[in-house]
C-alpha cells in the first residue's frame, strides 16, 4: 500500500475543510495518517476519516523555537512512516512539512496554497512571511494553488513558477451538493433555529459564516448591516463562526456590535453550517483574502445568493452580475450599497442564487475532485518508481 501522509496546523483543517479525502483515499488504497496539533477535534476526526492521527505542536503565530522543535519531531516521523507522498495545507504546516519531508527524503511533497496571509501584512512581517512561502515552495516538489487566479498571482510574485498546478476546476475539496441541500430535516432544523431568533415575515436573513477576525471584513459587514437595518428593521444578521481575538480581535466597537446590537445574533462556532445556511437569503462574505473559499461553495449550493469581496478566489466561483454581486474588499459603503440594491429586488436575488447553484453543483463537484486528486497521487508515484 503507498504511504500517503496528510498535514495541517489545526485539526479543525482536516476536520471541516478537508473532511472525507482522507477516508476516500484510504478506501483507494493508501495507507493514510494525519499530522496536526492536537485538539478537541481530533477524537471525531478519527472517528469520521478511519485514519490515525500523530499531534505535533504547529502554531499559526511566529514562533522560532517552538517551530525548530516541531521540525525536529516532523522529521523524525516521517522517517519512520517513510511515506511515498506527503501533502500540506496552511501556511506553518506546509513549512514545516515540506522541509521535514526533504529532510527525510520523501520523493514526493505537495503543498495546497489557499488563503496567504503575508498579503494583508505590512513590513518586516509581510517579507517574512512572503519569504517563508517561498522556502515551502522550494521543499516540494510541485505547488498546488486551489484557484487560477491564486495561480496567476504566484506567478506574478515570483513563487513556484516553474512548478505549480491547479487540479480540476479549484477548490480543497470541492463541494457534496447533495450533504448541503434543504433536504426536509435541514428545513426542519432551520425553522427552530427561527423560533430561537424570531424574524418578521417581511424581514430576511443575512448571514455570515467564517472566523470572526479583522481579515475577514467583519467591520465592514457590521457597518454595512448596521446602515441597513435602519431602513429595514425586520432584518437580521447570523454570524456563525468562532472569534479570534489572540490573532485578529475587532475593535471595541465593533465587539460591542456582535454582542449587543439588536438584529445582530453571534451563533460562534457550529459543526453543521446548513440549518444556518438554509434560514437565510444572502450570504455576505466581505473577505480580505482567501484562496479559494469553501464557504460561498457551500452556501450557493444551499440556495444562497452570494455577495463575495472581489479578491482571488471569491471573483472565480462569482460572475459580478450574472451569478452574484462582487465588491471591493475593506469599502463598508459600497458593501451597504450592494446589500441595499438587493434587498430591493427580491426578483435578481432569486435569478443570482439559483444561477449560482447551478454552477456549483456543475463544476465544483466533491467526488470529481477527490478522483482527480487520486489521479495525481497515483501519477507521481508513477513517476518515482519508474
Amino acid at each position: 500500500m503507498p504511504k500517503l501522509v496528510r498535514i495541517t496546523t489545526m485539526p479543525v483543517s482536516l476536520k471541516v475543510l478537508l473532511k472525507g479525502q482522507m477516508r476516500f483515499m484510504r478506501e483507494k488504497g493508501f495507507d493514510v495518517t494525519m499530522i496536526s496539533s492536537d485538539g478537541p477535534e481530533v477524537n471525531p476526526l478519527v472517528a469520521h476519516e478511519g485514519c490515525p492521527h500523530i499531534p505535533v505542536k504547529l502554531t499559526r503565530k511566529i514562533t522560532p523555537f517552538t517551530d525548530l522543535a516541531s521540525l525536529i519531531k516532523l522529521t523524525r516521523l516521517l522517517r519512520q512512516i517513510r511515506p511515498d507522498i506527503v501533502h500540506t495545507h496552511t501556511p506553518k504546516a506546509g513549512l514545516l512539512g515540506m522541509w521535514a519531508a526533504k529532510l527525510s527524503g520523501v520523493p514526493v511533497r505537495l503543498h495546497t496554497i489557499a488563503g496567504l496571509p503575508w498579503v494583508e501584512s505590512r513590513g518586516w512581517k509581510r517579507r517574512l512571511l512572503k519569504t517563508m512561502e517561498k522556502l515551502t515552495a522550494y521543499a516540494a516538489t510541485e505547488i498546488l494553488p486551489n484557484s487560477f487566479v491564486q495561480q496567476q498571482f504566484l506567478f506574478d510574485e515570483g513563487i513556484a513558477r516553474s512548478k505549480m498546478k491547479v487540479i480540476g476546476g479549484g477548490s480543497s475539496n470541492g463541494i457534496n451538493s447533495q450533504y448541503f441541500s434543504r433536504h426536509e430535516e435541514i428545513l426542519h432544523q432551520s425553522q427552530e433555529l427561527l423560533k430561537q431568533e424570531p424574524t418578521p415575515a417581511s424581514g430576511w436573513v443575512w448571514i455570515f459564516v467564517g472566523r470572526i477576525v479583522k481579515d475577514k471584513g467583519i467591520a465592514e459587514l457590521l457597518d454595512a448591516f448596521d446602515l441597513l437595518h435602519q431602513q429595514f428593521p425586520n432584518d437580521r444578521l447570523w454570524m456563525v463562526g468562532e472569534e479570534e481575538p489572540e490573532l485578529d480581535p475587532l475593535s471595541e466597537k465593533h465587539r460591542y456590535m456582535l454582542h449587543e446590537h439588536k438584529a445582530i445574533r453571534w451563533w460562534g462556532y457550529q459543526t453543521d453550517i446548513r440549518p444556518y445556511l438554509a434560514a437565510a437569503k444572502v450570504l455576505v462574505f466581505p473577505s480580505y483574502r482567501e484562496g479559494f473559499p469553501n464557504v460561498p461553495l457551500q452556501a450557493g449550493a444551499m440556495g444562497c445568493m452570494l455577495l463575495l469581496s472581489d479578491i482571488n478566489g471569491c471573483n472565480e466561483i462569482v460572475q459580478d452580475g450574472e451569478n452574484g454581486m462582487l465588491v471591493p474588499p475593506k469599502d463598508s459603503k459600497t458593501l451597504a450599497s450592494s446589500m441595499f440594491r438587493i434587498r430591493t429586488d427580491d426578483a435578481k436575488r432569486i435569478q443570482f442564487a439559483a444561477a449560482i447553484q447551478k454552477k456549483i453543483r456543475e463544476q465544483y463537484n466533491q467526488q470529481t475532485l477527490w478522483n482527480q486528486i487520486l489521479a495525481k497521487y497515483e501519477e507521481e508515484i508513477k513517476k518515482v518508481k519508474s
